[in-house]
């Protein structure tokens, strides 16, 4: 049996556009093994559903998952993709009463233009895209290409970082700030 697992992470905003699209979903696909970690929204009706995942648990659900679903939090993201999933990703908006600010958008936007994760902005388009990753898991499969380049990239940038400080000067964005 496939499984999607979605999670909408710790913040203490509720999430129930993304929880009720994906239940709605799930609600017409009963051949797939749905999970919601849903916070402090709504629990689902159709899918399993969990407020919190202990660590153990979402490595489980992950380890066994044909698809990830989330917010645009960076660690559930970086979860997904450390298990060979390109996660579909659908980031909090602040002027939904989602998150605080709008800074899970621009973040997703960063990581789709490097193609890392897939995003969605209606019900529409994510059952779409469920759709067609069941029937074609390649969609969301992480490249270990893109992994290896971001790979490089986060070194280059830690090592132009220390040779700064042997160097005796910060050139860090922090630097220059009061302490």
């Amino acid at each position: 049996m496939r499984r999607v697992l979605t999670v909408v992470g710790t913040d203490y905003h509720p999430f129930h556009r993304l929880v009720t699209w994906v239940d709605m979903w799930c609600a017409r696909r009963p051949e797939v093994d749905c999970l919601i970690q849903y916070g402090t929204s709504t629990p689902p009706q159709h899918a399993r559903g969990m407020a919190y995942l202990g660590h153990a648990d979402l490595e489980a659900w992950m380890a066994q998952a044909a698809i990830v679903v989330c917010h645009g939090g960076p660690s559930t993201i970086l979860e997904a993709r450390r298990h060979g999933l390109k996660p579909i990703v659908v980031p909090r908006r602040a002027r939904l009463g989602e998150h605080v600010d709008d800074h899970q958008v621009r973040f997703v936007t960063h990581l789709v233009k490097r193609d890392l994760v897939l995003t969605v902005t209606t019900r529409q388009e994510l059952e779409s895209v469920l759709d067609q990753a069941l029937d074609d898991p390649e969609l969301v499969r992480a490249s270990s290409t893109q992994e290896a380049d971001t790979t490089a990239e986060a070194v280059q940038r830690f090592a132009a970082l220390v040779a700064s400080l042997f160097r005796g000067r910060d050139d860090s964005p922090t630097s220059g700030r009061a302490r």
